[in-house]
């Protein structure tokens, strides 16, 4: 088999060591070294010295990042998926698995998973950090809610948001052992103050001194996880703006004008992707990676399933989500496109198809570096019209109606 890299390395980590086979022309050579910063500058050295190109690391966990870190620059490294990179079972050693990993990085065998740019992934970074406070805050506003309908206040009834503004400012003074339910519902605002009287009502609830306390150390919590969303709001505004690239500013820019997906979803969607789509060969491959295309599995000329490979789970979340903002515009290809899918496939699929859709035109955005444009929500009709009319005449034939159909003239 023919030899593609002379001189590289196969990596097995773990959490506390790594296992290292380093291949010079045919020569291998097996050395074990800590994960400690020390230990992975002692390997960098002994890969340089011995004049190493390639260097293939399996995809653990994220032991495989201090790795990575150290290594980026001096060598070529590739990340590897280990599904890919089996050895035979009977024979199942931290040695063996990086010689079998040197073996096949040797022959190019070797398929290398998508690593971004280092200013990439430091917006990865901040955009999970953020998703991570968000869950917690939702987390918390459901705690803060299961607790006061258990002392018998109903804010959440009569309230859309009972943690907007009026909502808190209520909250607190319950939680500070307020028990005037008019003094209360007299501190809504907005549309709110015409809901007073329901208000009144909701409010006359009786909770007890320990749930008044637990509230009040939820409310706290509450508003510390507000303050740091927006700080990293902040932050990530700040890390796009001044990253290296001057096309990531402008990436989240275009990709905003895409119906359902704003300024934070296409933040989300730059940090997971990258801005440089060369990466990925087509809009196909990408579909793919990102696991939201149908998937494939096949036997014997019959199709078992089509579920959705796994993703990046930050992604897909934030597709969704820009999914279901696209299917409530008004008069877009996007909206309309849900409305086809959503009769056929249900809710979640449309969204899931929806959400595919996005993806490609982000990826078309990105690589023509161009704004999105808009179709339209009759795109479909004018598509199909024939189709349409068709199937129109034959739902009028089937009622028992006799059909004529006449072409009025075009407005010149």
């Amino acid at each position: 088999m023919e030899v593609l890299y002379a001189r590289c390395c196969g990596i097995d980590v773990h959490a506390k060591m790594l296992v290292a086979c380093l291949i010079v022309n045919g020569r291998k050579e097996t050395r074990t070294f800590s994960t400690m910063t020390d230990d992975l500058l002692k390997l960098l050295d002994w890969l340089v010295a011995n004049e190493c190109t390639h260097v293939a690391i399996e995809s653990t966990g994220i032991y495989w990042r201090p790795v990575f870190n150290i290594l980026e620059g001096a060598v070529e490294v590739m990340l590897v998926n280990a599904r890919e990179a089996k050895g035979l079972k009977a024979r199942k050693t931290d040695v063996i698995d990086a010689e079998w990993l040197a073996d096949l990085l040797r022959h190019g065998l070797l398929r290398p998973s998508f690593i971004p740019p280092r200013h990439i992934r430091e917006l990865r970074e901040l955009t999970r950090y953020r998703e991570s406070l968000v869950r917690e805050q939702t987390s918390l506003a459901n705690r803060i809610q299961k607790l006061v309908e258990s002392g018998n206040i109903k804010l959440g009834q009569v309230a859309t948001n009972a943690l907007g503004v009026s909502g808190l400012q209520m909250l607190r003074a319950l939680a500070a052992g307020e028990t005037n339910p008019d003094k209360m519902s007299g501190m809504a605002r907005g549309r709110l103050k015409r809901k007073q009287g329901e208000l009144k009502r909701a409010l006359s609830g009786q909770l007890t001194e320990a749930q008044r306390w637990v509230l009040s150390q939820l409310l706290d919590q509450y508003d510390r996880v507000k303050e740091a969303i927006a700080k990293v709001e902040q932050k990530i505004r700040e890390e796009v703006t001044a990253a290296p690239d001057p096309f990531v500013s402008e990436a989240v820019k275009l990709m905003d004008t895409i119906p359902g997906v704003g300024e934070t979803v296409a933040q989300i969607i730059a940090a997971e992707i990258g801005v440089e789509m060369s990466q990925f060969p087509s809009d196909r491959n990408l579909s793919s990676w990102a696991g939201m295309c149908p998937g494939n599995h096949e036997s014997a000329g019959k199709r078992k399933s089509g579920k959705t490979t796994k993703g990046s789970r930050y992604l897909r979340v934030a597709l969704i989500e820009a999914a279901w903002a696209a299917a409530r515009t008004k008069n877009t290809y996007l909206s309309a496109q849900y409305r086809r899918f959503v009769k056929r496939m249900g809710k979640k699929k449309a969204l899931v198809a929806v959400g595919h859709s996005i993806l490609v035109i982000a990826y078309h955005v990105l690589n023509n570096k161009c704004t999105y444009q808009e179709l339209g929500g009759d795109y479909f009709d004018k598509r199909y019209a024939e189709k349409r009319r068709t199937k129109l005449i034959k739902q009028l034939q089937s009622l028992g109606l006799k059909v004529t159909v006449e072409e009025i003239p075009q407005a010149a």
